[in-house]
Parts: structure tokens; sequence; C-alpha cells
């Protein structure tokens, strides 16, 4: 079948790749004092985000990203009451964790506000909790809130930040790792995106032998999401005391009952770590 021809075409290139996606119309295009924000209809994957021509999250796809982000940690955790989400201001973290009923809680740390805005007037498919009384959305920086906050400490804590790339680099250092382990509880969880270990290996490597330094359980788990670099990501669980593959099962599955993608199945299937992936973290341990 001759293929359509269209008039625009979205690119992004990431080390030696391309994706493009067929445009349809630009939707909102915004400069924020951290970085440049656009959102636009696609042919295939709905409407887009980008941040700084790099894309995040799409209506096609999303629930890909952040169920896989969520739910491991916040049904693994015994009764998560209190939860702290750093990043993810497209709301698609938050929608989710608040669909745990245990949650009193939900603190969302984003430090930049045009990015909600945004998405509130022109993604309101993807957040669809924030009016939801538990949420407290605060625009600051995440890494000064764990490093200095005397509040109460947190059962999950989820890291929905950006790649480790110029001002994301700090996401991925020691000393924020560290410090968001001084704002867990006892017994908490914490769940991070963790790259694609296909096109990124060396920094999701180096990112598992960093959490291995600070937590008696990291486990690594993937799953594809189709808009980001080479289909398949990666995100990692780390604890002290819980194990990743002793889900709460009632709890799971009145949870999964209203997922597009995760269920105990894909729950356990996820943390199987493929060769390559192990022949990684290997050969980064050497290096130690």
């Amino acid at each position: 079948m001759e293929e359509k021809k269209y008039n625009a075409w979205y690119e992004e290139t990431f080390q030696g790749t391309r994706l493009s996606l067929a445009l349809e119309q630009m939707v909102y295009t915004g400069q924020s004092e951290f970085q440049k924000v656009e959102i636009f209809d696609t042919v295939r994957y709905g409407r887009v985000m980008t941040l700084d021509g790099v894309f995040m999250t799409s209506e096609k796809d999303e629930f890909l990203y952040h169920e896989m982000l969520t739910h491991p940690a916040m049904l693994t955790a015994i009764e998560p009451k209190r939860v702290l989400v750093i990043g993810g201001g497209d709301g698609g973290t938050v929608r989710e964790v608040l669909r745990h009923p245990s949650v009193e809680k939900c603190v969302m740390i984003e430090i930049d506000e045009l990015v909600v805005t945004a998405c509130k007037e022109h993604l309101p498919s993807i957040g669809t909790a924030w009016e939801d009384p538990r949420l407290d959305v605060r625009f600051a920086d995440g890494i000064d809130y764990v490093k200095n906050s005397e509040e109460e400490k947190y059962d999950v804590i989820l890291l929905d930040g950006t790649d480790p790339i110029g001002p994301g680099e700090v996401l991925f250092a020691m000393e924020f790792f560290r410090a968001c382990k001084r704002m867990l509880k006892p017994g908490g969880a914490l769940a991070l995106q963790s790259e694609t270990p296909m096109l990124m290996g060396e920094v999701f490597a180096e990112t598992q032998h960093k959490l291995r330094e600070l937590f008696s359980t990291v486990a690594p788990y993937f799953g594809p999401v189709a808009l980001y670099p080479s289909g398949q990501w990666s995100w990692t669980f780390c604890s002290d005391e819980l194990d990743p593959l002793a889900p709460r099962a009632e709890r799971q599955a009145e949870i999964a009952q209203g997922c597009r993608y995760y269920n105990a199945g894909i729950h356990n299937g996820a943390f199987a770590i493929p060769n390559y992936v192990q022949a990684l973290i290997d050969e980064r341990g050497k290096k130690s």
C-alpha cells in the first residue's frame, strides 16, 4: 500500500537515531526559564508534548510509562499513605498514584510551572487528577526538597524525571539518590525511570550500581514505551525491606482492572533481566 504523503513532520534525533511523527497541527509553544515546551497533534500518536525538542509523552502510549513507573512500587508497599512524586508535570504519574485508595497525601514537586499549566490546558486526558484534594503540587526544585525538607517522610517516592542530559544530569547523581532515601520511611520503596539499556547502557548500568550502594534491594524492570528511543524502557525498584516480586495480590487485582497495560503477569515478567542487560550491569561492576 502506498504511503500517504504528509505535509509536515516533527523530528527528534537522539544518539544517532531519529524518530519522526507526522504532524497535523501545532497546539502550543512556550518558553520557560528552563526549557521550550511544545504540544502538537500527530497522525498516529494523538497529542504529543516535547521539552526542548525531546518527546516526553503522547496520548497514544503514555499509559505504558505511567502505569509501570507507579504500580510496582505502590503495590509492593504495605499500605502507602504518603507519596512523593518528583517531576511528572504532565500529571500521568500522580493520576495513577491517586487511584490507590490508601493514599492520604501525594506531594508533587515540579520545577517548571509552565509544563503543568500547558498540560492542564492541552493534555487534559493525561492529567485527570489535578483537582484531587489529596494532591499537593509545588513548583520547586525537587533536589533541594529532598536534601533539606523537614516534613514527614514518605512510604513511596517516584522519580519521574527527564534524561540525564544537561540540567537533568543531577537527577542521576548519587547525592540526589541519597537525599531521596533520606525522605523515605523505613519499609518504603523508591522507583524511578532509568532510561533505555539499549541506547543508554552505560547510564543504566551506572545507575544500578549507585543505587546498590544505598539499598539492599535494587531491581530493574522493563517494558515498552513506543515513543521513546529504541522502544524499550527501564524503571528501577529500590527498597531495604520490600520484595518487588511480592506485591499485595488483593490490591493488585483491584488496580489492574483499571489499567491498560499493567497486571499481575506483567508485573512478574517485567523483572526478568535480559542477558544483554545483565552483561551491562556485570561489566560496570568490574570497573568499580
